[in-house]
């Protein structure tokens, strides 16, 4: 039913006041009475109602809240939010796709549905996430969130909640935006621009809604912000004294160096080469001579990154409706979004892959060729250098059974190729969707709504700036400057044996890579549903009738990547510093469905009973190829006295595999892990006869325990992908929910709502993957043999191409949320006050998370994860689960406070982050000032200016004290959420950042 522009004001205005952004958000004015108020269809719910009430929490803001908060980017205003942790967004760098997600609870993008109109948002690929940069914040109306699950009313996906973005379908006249941020640094511009155009049509029978958008976000490098200048060594404070004495990192020693070269807190990977005999001894690191002595540098990746991602975004979208007849009203929408975004990493290199090097190659120095000669027989003599075996490391050329100038010898190489330039990735992503229908009146109270809708998204990802690691494998098999054994054609001879400089801009050419992704996505979704009361059934104890909704929905949505052939050479495709290999995906699925709902009031009117309403629902879905899904809800509403209400529920939710859970292929990758038990980085504890056992029966000889190189840079080798014969079944969740509204009249004290709601989110069977560390201590810790069964070593290590722990899809034992949630909401006109005059109205907004519970457990064999109040690799909600590696703490909230008087708005916003801790098995390996992270408090402050009827101005300061992020290093989480040694996606890495806006409406 469409509703009366009044009657929304009215709605919002209600709902905002237990709105979960309420802490950030304007009022939206004075409500209307009750009986003004026509049937509406509340989020979470299809079957329209008398009122705005739910038995689960629905939480909502409005469109002019949303334009006060100058934000362009919808995953930012979700970002302050108690209730979410940060997805992938504008502060995500190594480690973004390219998109903006939302990630509410910490239980993973995945899990939480994002809708327009009660409708589907195609996702942006085939792992089902979606892009909310997508969504035109202009053409906003309001946004709702469902707490919980909604898989019932909505179907797959709704698991920690639902959140539905209203769109503006009866907006008449023309409405213009500019909005500007920059840095206190004056860097980090942002520019937005909307115009939004609407008209009535046929004396009010319809209407039609036009909306362009634009924005352009500059990108901050880390090296802008002290800060990132320097990389600082979780695990041993290396640099941190440097930051705090605002010195520049320690140089390398001399001839040991070149840029970014660095004495301590960086990548091993370095310049110039270090080297390992692979599977043997290791070597050390070349000089600028061309010398080999013990490692001298590593190399400071940070400044390259980005603290912020520069992108750009067009966007357009369409909507209307037309009423044919009483009992006809056609109505459809398109929206198109074109983004372009890019990530920058420091550049690329050869991450200790191994290839076989002939002594005799020229570029060898005569003392460096000695070196090798002499660390390979000895290693010969003690069984780690061999012709033959497994992974044979010697090449005997001349047959004379030692190691000598005419042999060929496979050695490990870490090299930063810095001669290439920084490595990056952009990221064109198009994308767009259509819906049409019908919807109406069949007769007295009941109605219809039947619609089909299809979106597509496209992406094309390019990846420049790469070290060829196949061509580099090519030139460095010389034994001239001029020609390559192999006589590849084009092949050049490099020289990786000496300082920067050593690879010529000829040898850069050959060496050098760059690689294309594509990607494509679409959903087809048809659905009809009708809805309406039951005349003649109605309790005894009830004046109103039982009300139903009942339907069917066909959805349908394929997936495909289709890499080129440089990203699908196995095992690490032949980009060197890429993580891994990439293989063509290709798969979908389909789903029949029947959904059903049913609204009983029991009681109204009487004594204690106000009312007490009973709500049901349930889901039949048949997936194809991953079978039935049954959901189902069961909620009650009652409100003893007018003031007071009380509102429970108890769900069923499910999520069926996605397309890349589904089809995604093995291949070879690199995910966050602390350390391997049986290196060089444990050799003290691998005195103990236990451990040693564990790792030769993993694959390591004897002499290779506690001898072979650590992880690096909190990386690890894994095979990751879709287990073919095992396919993930879907996830089944219990949600409960359970919560008071109070509405008091307190005299001067208007408006006031209280919302006090605690909710137990529990999924089983949670689909994703291992994460390595758990798989590492598994086997070498608890002594778990299937763990152990996981670990591939090559030459006894981990790091070595072709070695890694298999993390393939499967389903992990559980993922829980529990928590409490607080929503207060009044305002005082001051006048009542008898402060005198007419001094305006202040408003006050409170919304807070505590978490009670915020935990997983893999298996029954491994330990129960706790992230409440902590930080790690792991947590929140297991990394392997979905979630990102970002803070979780156990108190968040966030307070405002504005004032209006006359054609002045001006207000506060109280960002509150609370203390977190690293999670307990990483205290051993983490320095001690970066084991905490003491709670945060940021004030931001926002006002406007009713300049003209029909202009206003608008301005505002965020981290007006510019609070610096806290330091914790580069490896305290996963890389995703972890960079220029703090967290920037959840604490503000840029200081103070400034903004001003104007609106024009006529």
């Amino acid at each position: 039913m469409t509703l009366s522009n009044n009657v929304r004001g009215s709605v919002r205005s209600r709902l905002l006041l237990g709105a979960a952004l309420a802490a950030v958000l304007a009022p939206m004015g004075t409500a209307l009475a009750q009986d003004a108020i026509e049937e509406i269809v509340v989020t979470g719910s299809r079957i329209a109602r008398p009122n705005d009430t739910s038995t689960s929490p629905v939480y909502s803001v409005g469109a002019a809240e949303i334009d006060a908060l100058q934000q362009p980017e919808v995953e930012k205003i979700f970002r302050m939010l108690p209730v979410t942790v940060p997805g992938d967004g504008q502060n995500t760098n190594n480690g973004t796709a390219g998109a903006s997600t939302v990630d509410l609870r910490g239980l993973g993008a995945q899990r939480n549905l994002i809708m327009m109109d009660g409708k589907r948002v195609t996702p942006y690929n085939f792992n089902g996430l979606v892009d909310v940069s997508t969504i035109p914040t202009a053409l906003i109306e309001r946004v709702d969130i469902v707490t919980g699950g909604a898989s019932a009313v909505y179907g797959s996906d709704a698991m920690s909640g639902a959140i539905n973005f209203i769109m503006k379908d009866d907006f008449e006249g023309v409405d213009a935006n500019y909005d500007y941020s920059v840095t206190g640094e004056g860097d980090g511009h942002i520019h937005s621009a909307d115009v939004t155009v609407g008209s009535n049509l046929a004396d009010g029978r319809g209407n039609v809604v036009l909306g362009i958008n634009y924005s352009q976000r500059k990108g901050v490098q880390l090296g802008s912000r002290p800060l990132g200048q320097l990389g600082i060594a979780t695990a041993s404070g290396a640099n941190y004294q440097n930051f705090l004495d605002g010195k520049v990192p320690d140089p390398a020693p001399a001839g040991c160096g070149g840029p970014n070269s660095v004495a301590a807190g960086g990548s091993p990977t370095t310049l110039p080469s270090r080297v390992t005999i692979a599977g043997g001894p290791a070597l050390g690191q070349f000089r600028d001579d061309g010398s080999i002595g013990a490692n001298c540098s590593v190399f400071n990746f940070n400044p390259y990154n980005y603290y912020q991602t520069p992108l750009e975004r067009f966007g357009g979208f369409a909507s209307g409706h037309y009423e044919i007849n009483e009992h006809v009203e056609a109505y459809g929408r398109f929206s198109y979004s074109s983004t372009k975004n890019t990530q920058q990493v420091a550049p690329s290199g050869i991450f200790g892959t191994t290839f076989f090097v002939p002594l005799n190659n020229p570029y060898l120095t005569g003392a460096a060729r000695q070196t090798i000669i002499n660390a390979a027989n000895a290693g010969r003599t003690a069984g780690t250098v061999m012709t033959g075996g497994v992974f044979p490391n010697w090449v005997d050329v001349n047959n004379n059974g030692v190691v000598d100038q005419a042999d060929d010898i496979r050695l490990s190489i870490s090299r930063r190729t810095v001669e290439l330039g920084p490595r990056s990735t952009s990221y064109d992503n198009n994308a767009f969707q259509f819906l049409t229908g019908l919807r109406g009146d069949i007769m007295e109270g009941w109605t219809y709504d039947v619609s089909v809708q299809h979106g597509e998204s496209s992406r094309t990802n390019l990846s420049q700036g790469y070290t060829n690691i196949t061509n580099v494998g090519n030139a460095l098999n010389a034994v001239s400057t001029t020609a390559c054994r192999g006589g590849q054609g084009g092949c050049v001879p490099i020289n990786l044996f000496g300082g920067f400089g050593s690879i010529t801009p000829e040898m850069a050419a050959y060496a050098s890579a760059s690689a294309i992704d594509k990607q494509h996505y679409a959903q087809t979704i048809v659905t009809g549903s009708v809805s309406g009361p039951i005349e003649g059934l109605v309790s005894p104890w009830a004046s109103d009738s039982v009300a139903v909704s009942f339907g069917a929905e066909y959805r349908k949505e394929t997936g495909s990547r289709t890499p080129d052939e440089c990203w699908k050479l196995a095992p690490a495709s032949c980009l060197g510093g890429a993580g891994g290999n990439l293989r063509p995906i290709s798969g979908g699925f389909d789903v029949q469905e029947v959904f059903g709902e049913v609204l009983v009031p029991l009681v109204a009117d009487k004594p204690g009973f106000e009312s007490l309403d009973l709500e049901a629902a349930y889901r039949y879905a048949d997936y194809d190829p991953t079978g039935v899904n049954k959901t189902w809800k069961l909620g009650l509403n009652w409100t003893p006295i007018d003031s007071v209400r009380f509102r429970g529920s108890q769900q069923r939710a499910a999520r069926a595999p996605n397309v890349g859970e589904l089809a995604a292929p093995q291949v070879a990758a690199l995910q966050n892990a602390n350390t391997d038990p049986c290196s060089v980085g444990n050799a003290a504890a691998l005195t103990d006869a236990t451990l040693r056992a564990r790792c030769i029966s993993t694959g390591m000889t004897a002499a290779q325990v506690g001898n072979v190189v650590d992880i690096a840079a909190g990386q690890v080798n894994v095979f990751a992908g879709t287990d073919l014969a095992r396919l993930p079944t879907p996830e089944v969740a219990d949600t409960s929910t359970l919560g008071i509204v109070l509405t008091p009249d307190l005299g001067a004290i208007k408006n006031t709502f209280i919302s006090l709601d605690y909710y137990n989110i529990k999924i089983k069977d949670v689909i994703g993957a291992f994460a390595p560390q758990e798989i590492l201590d598994g086997c070498y810790v608890a002594g778990d043999a299937s763990q152990c069964a996981k670990v591939i070593r090559v030459g006894g290590t981990l790091t070595l191409p072709g070695a890694g722990l298999q993390a393939f899809t499967t389903n992990l034992n559980y993922l829980k949320a529990e928590g409490l949630e607080l929503g207060v909401n009044f305002n005082v006109d001051l006048e009542d006050l008898g402060v005198g005059g007419d001094m305006g109205t202040l408003i006050f907004a409170l919304n807070a998370n505590y978490y009670l519970t915020q935990e997983s457990k893999s298996s029954d064999q491994t330990p129960v994860l706790d992230c409440v109040g902590r930080f790690g690799t792991s947590c929140p909600g297991a990394v392997g689960a979905g979630g990102v590696g970002s803070p979780l703490p156990e108190v968040r909230w966030v307070q405002r406070m504005n004032w209006n008087i006359g054609d002045f708005t001006i207000g506060y916003t109280w960002r509150h982050l609370g203390g977190v801790e690293i999670e307990e098995r990483q205290k051993p390996t983490t320095f001690d000032k970066f084991e905490k992270i003491k709670a945060y408090n940021y004030i931001d402050l926002q006002g406007s200016y009713q300049l003209f009827e029909q202009v206003r101005l608008s301005a505002g300061v965020t981290n007006l004290f510019e609070k610096d992020p806290p330091v914790v290093g580069n490896e305290a989480g996963a890389t995703s959420a972890n960079s220029g040694n703090t967290f920037p996606s959840m604490y503000d890495p840029l200081g103070r950042v400034f903004s001003v806006g104007v609106n024009v409406r006529f």
